[in-house]
């Protein structure tokens, strides 16, 4: 069992130890053969899990629509412009690391989004269905996004990627509803949030860990040859979010209490990180999912500090919404 937890428990140090491991496998190793399993590990054992229990409800609720709007113009047209004003300037020398990027962009929140939410003391049912929006609406939007944002430098037929959009995200949503309705007829949703769901991730982030060693290890001999480009990848990422977390922190300050702030910047800022591999490595190849493994660095260190950095000195300050309507 504690091995079986061990990636799930220690993602800060599982991810780079992966990055460090699949790198000098593949220098030495042909690791080309775990891509032809891709497809399965994504759907059954990365995505499918973290389907089960998730709340379909919340699609028809409708609480929180100014914060659910917000979030939305930030998620879908903000964010996505600024990861193609980044990938135009940046990655046009390998369209499949732009790619990546792209991807990333279009699929914002995860169950992270909610944990992040409760740690920084933010608005939690708005955190869910933020979550519940969010991966519908942008599964449903990611094809055509992608055709007008990297189609004029990788071939993409809209149909093919709406194909690999259902199976990689909408099939494993359908299995994780369909088993969650029958674990509830034998176990309480209690029951099953302690005794079934601390599993769930777990197995979850060992797909995580074989999509990622898969898509270093098989990237290894390009990163030796162009170390640049891994370099300008970094790079992306540091702007990404760094761009992410301002736009973000100047709406929530702007127009947010700090409960919904603190949801505004983790339903923004957070990607569905493991949706987002998975997709990238199944519709494009390991070097998308190689430059979306990459934001795995970034994304949970950012947002731990992030929470330590709000505590400390008020980066959203208490009622700040609030005061600016009564002064007016």
């Amino acid at each position: 069992m504690n091995l079986f937890f061990l990636p799930s428990r220690n993602i800060a140090l599982t991810i780079p130890v992966m990055l460090v491991t699949g790198f000098i496998a593949g220098l030495y190793l042909n690791t080309s053969f775990l891509k032809d399993y891709i497809l399965l590990v994504t759907v059954l054992i990365m995505i499918y899990p973290t389907m089960i229990g998730f709340k379909t409800n919340e699609i028809i609720n409708t609480s929180h629509t100014r914060l659910l709007l917000a979030a939305s113009v930030i998620n879908f047209i903000l964010v996505p412009l600024l990861a193609y004003v980044l990938g135009v300037v940046f990655l046009l020398r390998d369209p499949q690391l732009f790619a990546g990027l792209a991807i990333a962009s279009l699929l914002p929140t995860s169950n992270m989004t909610i944990a992040f939410t409760h740690f920084g003391r933010g608005n939690i049912p708005a955190a869910v269905k933020l979550t519940v929006i969010s991966l519908v609406f942008g599964s449903l939007l990611a094809p055509w996004y992608l055709y007008i944002m990297v189609g004029g430098y990788i071939e993409i037929n809209v149909l093919a990627m709406l194909q690999t959009v259902s199976m990689v995200i909408f099939l494993p949503l359908f299995m994780g509803i369909t088993t969650y309705n029958i674990i509830l007829k034998k176990y309480t949703r209690e029951e099953f949030e302690n005794t079934v769901k601390p599993y769930l991730p777990a197995l979850s982030a060992w797909g995580m860990v074989y999509v990622i060693f898969t898509g270093i290890s098989t990237n290894a001999h390009t990163i030796v040859s162009k170390p640049g480009l891994l370099l300008v990848s970094l790079m992306v990422w540091v702007f990404f979010y760094a761009f992410n977390y301002m736009i973000s922190i100047k709406a929530g300050r702007r127009y947010f209490n700090r409960q919904d702030s603190v949801t505004l910047v983790f339903g923004t800022v957070l990607r569905n990180l493991a949706i987002s591999i998975g997709l990238a490595a199944t519709a494009f190849g390991v070097t998308a999912a190689f430059m979306v493994s990459l934001a795995f660095l970034f994304q949970g260190q950012s947002a731990a500090w992030f929470v330590r950095l709000n505590e400390k000195y008020n980066i959203l300050p208490e009622d700040s919404a609030d005061l600016r309507i009564k002064t007016n």
